[in-house]
């Protein structure tokens, strides 16, 4: 029998609600309270509280790593942990700072352009180099490789392609040479996949995306278990100081309650939603881990407990029609991000992929990349149909 009393035993959806949300225990509060504070009082010069300074750590801030950790894995009090930041791409820098000149990146052609960017555009110029390479091809990983390799960096689920990388296998190439292995988990979650239990070394998390759930904040965290890693960036956030404000990092930690839920619905409509895709005249491709027909179908059964609400697809009719197609949508909202509880719709190449036009990282224009929500399924479903319509219509 389960030890109720024991967080590390306790499931998912508990310790989403309860890990870093005790109760105030000055006036009882269900919901502890937000830290609003930039300064903490001492009792003597350098005798505190444990806070200080805000940048340096804050009790709300400290509230939402400790869940997050415990959701990916780590027990409470054990090595590692989770740390917060103003952005996605700030954790996204925080784990690329921790190289040095000379050391190369390995990174997937299909990968979120922001990524691609910072590395690119950023990096670059400080001396790390990079190879951009098809991650769902490990032999095309392991050809990569050199002896200054010291990074290989996994989207799975894929940005924006959902392509599925097998992560035990990118870590065990990462580790044979002397090189760690940092999967995103934006678009699985750590509800549907837990990258650290597969070798992975490092975890970086939008927590804008899933995690928040409702399009109201902007976040970023990383986890990891090694604890020297964990010490290095945890220097980093507090030196370079890209952390979030406590409103931010409450807000997150109210959307992890709902996680749970939120992705099983999310979960069940992308599969209603890519079904009637995949069947439908005027698609001519649709890419969804949970279909049969997604080559990387059996990989994600086996390392994913399902399949996440992301569906990717190309319309017939090229460009033109992918651009009518998102200007006619009325349920799905054409915007940028992802996760939240209404369904987005975006074209990738002008919109969140932008960075990479040009580069071997670009994707195909006419792809039209969906953040399926919970709106009822069927509603979803016609919306597009008659999106569909219009978009043949010309």
């Amino acid at each position: 029998m389960r030890d109720a009393s024991s967080p590390s035993s306790q499931r998912f959806e508990t310790r989403a609600i309860h890990v870093g949300s005790a109760p105030d225990p000055v006036t009882g509060a269900v919901i502890p309270p937000i830290y609003q504070t930039s300064t903490f009082a001492q009792k003597a010069p350098g005798q505190h509280s444990g806070y200080e300074y805000a940048r340096t750590g804050n009790p709300t801030r400290t509230a939402f790593e400790a869940c997050l950790a415990s959701l990916e894995g780590l027990d409470e009090g054990g090595p590692g942990g989770a740390l917060a930041f103003g952005s996605g791409m700030a954790a996204t820098s925080t784990v690329l700072q921790t190289l040095s000149p000379g050391d190369h990146v390995i990174l997937s052609s299909d990968v979120y352009g922001g990524t691609y960017r910072v590395v690119a555009k950023v990096f670059a110029g400080s001396g790390i180099t990079f190879t951009a390479v098809d991650l769902t091809n490990l032999d095309a990983v392991k050809q990569a490789m050199r002896p200054e390799t010291k990074l290989l960096w996994v989207e799975t689920p894929t940005n924006p392609l959902l392509g599925v990388v097998d992560i035990e296998g990118a870590a065990e190439l990462a580790h044979s040479a002397g090189a760690l292995c940092v999967v995103d988990n934006t678009f699985a979650t750590p509800y549907l996949q837990r990258p650290l239990s597969l070798g992975a070394d490092v975890v970086v998390h939008s927590a804008t995306k899933y995690l928040g759930g409702h399009s109201d904040l902007v976040l970023g965290a990383l986890v990891t278990a090694d604890p020297e890693l964990f010490e290095r960036a945890r220097f980093l956030q507090n030196a370079v100081g890209a952390v979030p404000g406590p409103f931010d990092c409450w807000l997150a930690q109210r959307g992890i309650k709902t996680l749970a839920v939120r992705m099983r619905a999310a979960c069940a409509a992308a599969f209603t939603v890519a079904g009637y895709l995949e069947a439908h005249p005027g698609v001519v491709s649709v890419s969804y881990p949970g279909l049969p027909s997604h080559p990387g179908h059996e990989l994600a059964a086996r390392q994913m407990d399902d399949f996440g609400g992301m569906v990717a697809f190309r319309p017939a009719g090229g460009v033109a029609a992918a651009e009518r197609l998102t200007a006619a949508t009325r349920v799905f909202t054409l915007a940028e991000s992802l996760g939240g509880v209404e369904s987005l719709i975006e074209l990738p190449g002008v919109m969140t992929h932008a960075s990479v036009v040009g580069t071997d990282a670009e994707v195909p224009a006419d792809l039209i990349r969906l953040s399926v929500g919970l709106e009822h399924p069927d509603d979803l479903v016609a919306d597009l149909d008659q999106a569909l319509a219009a978009a043949g219509r010309g």
